[in-house]
């Protein structure tokens, strides 16, 4: 991993897409600071489309679609997108996704299963506005349990034929052949015509993300940035992010941002100065 002083002007001109994931990326300690929602609206004003790549529920991404400057958001680890089309929100599915219905019992047998057999975890808060998954909180709320906890229940969703990934906070876990990038592509492919399997196309995308969940965008994209807490899971990660922040969770996020912002203006400073 290279520090993000090493992004070169003539990528950060490109971007035209920002994705990223949100806890322990934009918030710190569960709150999104000032400083990121401000990093968001001057993604905006600059032209840049932002699209939140989150674990998080359908309920919490409706609100996100209405009222953060952000052109789509990705939710539920992939099953979905949603995005205003002017006062009307629309929703993307993904191609394998399932309907909502159709594995809720067997997924909620699982998680009991789960609750029962391994202590402390529990219900994420948030599970009441899920459409797909299930999310198991181990790190959301104390009791603060490990990242050895969460491995063992990932291995317990596996198991049974479920998918599941670790996120800072919840693990989660779905029926279906899908994830964060595979949904990712799908969006900006079908709602902007931005095929990212294209490497010029990639090349204008850059991601941010914190956690092993991100592990397939930190592969996919030339242009995959962590914060500094991604230093916890290395260990874990196959394809670890091609660049790093020296700060974590939002003050890194917010320092990426601005090395963006900068890059571009004094990209654009020098085009004016040769004309």
């Amino acid at each position: 991993m290279k520090p993000i002083s090493a992004l070169r002007v003539s990528d950060l001109r490109e971007i035209r897409f920002v994705l990223a994931d949100i806890d322990d990326t934009m918030t710190v300690n569960g709150k999104l600071p000032a400083e990121s929602y401000r990093a968001l609206w001057d993604l905006h004003d600059a032209g840049i489309g932002v699209v939140p790549v989150t674990g998080r529920p359908a309920g919490w991404c409706d609100l996100i679609c209405r009222q953060w400057p952000v052109c789509g958001v990705v939710g539920e680890n992939g099953a979905f997108a949603f995005y205003l089309d002017g006062e009307h929100r629309r929703t993307v599915y993904h191609p394998a996704a399932p309907p909502p219905e159709e594995n809720r019992e067997r997924l909620n047998e699982i998680a009991r299963r789960v609750y029962d057999s391994i202590p402390g975890t529990r219900p994420a808060k948030d599970q009441f506005c899920r459409l797909f998954d299930v999310a198991i909180d181990f790190r959301e709320e104390p009791p603060l349990l490990g990242f050895d906890v969460a491995a063992r229940v990932r291995s317990f969703f596996e198991r049974h034929g479920a998918c599941a990934k670790v996120s800072s906070i919840h693990v989660n876990a779905w029926f279906g052949a899908y994830d964060k990038l595979s949904m990712a592509r799908h969006f900006l492919a079908e709602r902007f015509g931005h095929d990212i399997g294209d490497r010029e196309a990639n090349r204008r995308v850059l991601f941010c993300g914190d956690s092993p969940n991100d592990e397939p965008m930190f592969a996919a994209f030339e242009l995959s940035v962590a914060v500094a807490n991604i230093e916890r899971f290395l260990t874990d990660l196959s394809s670890p992010p091609a660049y790093v922040c020296a700060r974590e969770s939002a003050a890194g996020f917010v320092d990426l941002v601005q090395l963006l912002l900068e890059g571009r203006q004094s990209a654009s400073r020098r085009r004016v100065g040769t004309v």
